[in-house]
């Protein structure tokens, strides 16, 4: 029952918002503290799963070609970025690092902030991980300079927490200015594949087309909440993120010369396998 409560986890927000920011409407007392406690249990349901348990991973291609580096895997924690809302239980965080000899590192000291264009991810192509249907794509919103440097995180942090979280609330757009650019698709059977941060004007498709494995669909930008260009990758059971439980997937990868299918963590640098990936989806 928790589970499938966890899933309005969004609208008791927005209820709860409505109620507390109306009380000149109402007059009444007791409903804004209703709605104070309507927002302070959807925040609580933030952190509670809203999909069944136990289910086994989804198999489909690699999203990106290349060498890549795993942040916030759901093979080193789950939820793997904090909070089961927008179906990002399972979601995988992907960074571009062609070169072995130049290692990753999540923060900065120097420069503050620097153009997405100096970051070898920028750019990068998304392909689809199977056949599939467009059910949302959106290229509009620009590609912010980088945030990670500590000052960079910390603005990062307000402007995606508090900002763009709530602008997204206010419209009712599923997280919309979190993710930024997106695409959408469905892969059938109840699966849907969430592409995040796409580059600007990038995207390659739109609502209605069907895409076969191994399409592009954009590239990798850095718009909405986002530290540096990468790309944000998850499996959902629904169409829309907003009421949607994330799915555990697993692609094929190469690591220490071992070619494996499950997911890549440990902020280890993998090999995609595209000649040994799995037939697409049915």
């Amino acid at each position: 029952m928790h589970r499938t409560i966890a899933r309005f986890r969004t609208l008791f927000i927005l209820l709860g918002m409505a109620l507390m920011f109306s009380e000149a409407l109402h007059g009444s007392g007791a409903l804004s503290y209703a709605g104070l406690a309507l927002i302070v249990g959807g925040l609580v349901l933030f952190f509670v799963p809203g999909g069944a348990p136990g289910r086994e991973p989804i198999v489909v291609r690699s999203p990106v070609h290349g060498r890549w580096v795993p942040v916030n895997s759901p093979a080193d924690r789950v939820p793997s970025h904090g909070t089961h809302e927008l179906g990002q239980t399972y979601a995988i965080d992907l960074v571009h690092a062609p070169d072995p000899a130049e290692g990753w590192q999540p923060m900065r000291g120097w420069p503050l902030a620097a153009r997405p264009e100096t970051f070898p991810a920028f750019g990068q192509e998304i392909f689809a991980p199977a056949d599939g249907v467009v059910v949302q794509a959106s290229g509009w919103q620009r590609d912010h300079w980088s945030r990670n440097s500590w000052p960079g995180f910390l603005y990062l942090m307000v402007e995606g927490i508090v900002f763009r979280a709530l602008l997204s609330f206010l419209t009712l757009s599923a997280g919309r200015f979190v993710v930024g650019n997106s695409v959408v698709l469905d892969l059938g059977d109840g699966v849907y594949a969430v592409f995040a941060h796409v580059r600007r004007g990038s995207v390659r498709v739109k609502k209605g087309d069907r895409v076969r494995a191994g399409d592009v669909l954009g590239e990798v930008g850095n718009s909405g909440n986002s530290s540096e260009p990468h790309l944000h990758f998850h499996l959902m059971d629904r169409p829309r993120p907003v009421a949607a439980a994330g799915l555990p997937f697993a692609f094929p990868y190469e690591i220490g010369g071992e070619t494996r299918t499950g997911v890549p963590g440990g902020r280890r640098p993998f090999v995609t396998t595209v000649d040994k990936e799995p037939a697409a989806r049915r």
